[in-house]
């Protein structure tokens, strides 16, 4: 459907200002109809997912971490010398994402890219010492607010549940 640009001048010269048309004023009083939506697994994961972000950057906000920072410091500090490509593929962060993910944990001295002995063509990667003390402090937030809030939420057998199912999904889905 397609409205003139006179036609909707006309319907807003018509309403009178601080009125609201009937349908428009019962509309906004009302909660949107989810329909399938709320049906749907993808639909639901991600909107628990930006949910649990969002908790998750408010935890780290003096860190200025994202979750994926946090991951790949955490997967640094118990893998120390792995290559760009393992750290990238195992959290399934494309190459030039990873990459510049890199580029600003370095540039923050969090991290830092040796190149490879055996192979010139790659890096290994380790963290800092400022990386590590950054970790520290990140996981002591994460596990005094972040995951207290959920296993508070979910209690300790739904939370086992929700991973186990999650995890399910992850590896053969």
């Amino acid at each position: 459907m397609t409205v003139s640009k006179t036609a909707a001048v006309d319907a807003g010269k018509a309403a009178r200002p601080g009125r609201k048309e009937p349908v428009e004023a019962a509309a906004e009083g009302t909660a949107l109809q989810m329909g399938e939506l709320s049906e749907l697994l993808g639909y639901s994961l991600k909107r628990a997912q930006l949910k649990v972000f969002d908790d998750f950057l408010r935890c780290v906000a003096p860190l200025q971490l994202t979750p994926a920072q946090f991951s790949v410091l955490l997967l640094l500090d118990k893998n120390p010398g792995r290559n760009q490509t393992e750290i990238a593929n195992t959290l399934g962060i494309l190459r030039p994402n990873f990459v510049a993910m890199l580029d600003g944990l370095e540039s923050r001295d969090l991290c830092a890219r040796i190149r490879s002995t055996n192979d010139r063509r790659s890096h290994i990667l380790v963290l800092t010492d400022k990386g590590r003390a950054v970790l520290t402090r990140a996981k002591k937030l994460v596990a005094s607010k972040h995951e207290a809030r959920l296993n508070e939420l979910l209690g300790p057998a739904n939370r086992a549940a929700l991973l186990d199912m999650l995890a399910t999904i992850a590896r053969e889905f």
